[in-house]
């Protein structure tokens, strides 16, 4: 269910703090009391613009979302040819490598992004496709308390969803919060939403299922998993409405989505 490769190497700092350059922020204000800060990530080739102007449109007046855009970069899926995206993806396969640096520095960029705002503030990640992959990779780290290299993480998250998405480094995540008691701890109360088309032909079904399950297996007991016959890879106004509710519940918010 991971399918990127390492990233593509890069000589010297210019390179790579070029590889790192993230794009415009675009910022959904709440209309209401503001009780939550959600970041979500866009999928590969795609910028914050498009989903700020849907999540301004849910029945979430009491969130605020912050929508970033990913750096761009060469992309091995495409030979090499520059798209924004939050890591590198190689071969569609369960068995590529994860581009950790990638990972580790949009991890980092969504805890940047969440550092300035309000302790009584609730904190999430969510996405869709690499996003949602990025999403849940940040979770993780929240989980275990530290990045992919082993760098402490910052952010204290309240919720993960990720529509359309994947798990990655799903095979190390076991030893990555062994040993931790306060990560056993972590995983045992914190709340994930997957949802996934059964006709998604970028992101198979199957990907979505296996990370569910390997949340699960991995001590995460609040995991929610949602299928939808026919929903290929984009999202519908049920599987929002989903989100909607799921969130107001979560993450204990005023009032019900309409």
């Amino acid at each position: 269910m991971s399918f990127a490769a390492p990233s593509l190497g890069s000589a010297g700092g210019r390179s790579a703090a070029r590889a790192f350059e993230f794009g415009r922020t675009y910022v959904v204000r709440p209309k209401g009391k503001h009780q939550a800060t959600i970041v979500w990530l866009h999928g590969l080739g795609d910028n914050g613009s498009s989903w700020s102007q849907l999540l301004e449109t849910l029945p979430l007046p009491n969130i605020k979302w912050i929508c970033p855009t990913a750096p761009t970069r060469p992309i091995s899926i495409f030979g090499g040819f520059p798209s924004t995206a939050w890591f590198d993806v190689g071969e569609l396969s369960e068995d590529a490598p994860d581009d950790l640096e990638g990972l580790d520095a949009s991890a980092a960029h969504v805890a940047n992004l969440l550092s300035t705002e309000p302790g009584d503030i609730k904190l999430g990640v969510g996405g869709f496709s690499m996003g949602a992959a990025t999403a849940l990779y940040s979770a993780s780290c929240f989980t275990a308390g530290k990045y992919g290299n082993g760098n402490p993480y910052p952010a204290t998250l309240c919720a993960a969803v990720g529509l359309s998405g994947w798990l990655p480094c799903s095979k190390t995540l076991s030893n990555k919060l062994q040993g931790v008691d306060e990560a056993t701890r972590r995983a045992q109360s914190f709340p994930f939403l997957l949802c996934h088309g059964k006709g998604d032909d970028v992101v198979p079904y199957k990907f979505g299922e296996k990370s569910s399950k390997c949340l699960s297996s991995t001590g995460f007991q609040d995991v929610t998993f949602k299928a939808y016959n026919g929903l290929g890879h984009y999202t519908i106004p049920e599987e929002m409405d989903e989100v909607c509710a799921w969130l107001t519940t979560k993450l204990g918010l005023e009032g019900n989505p309409a």
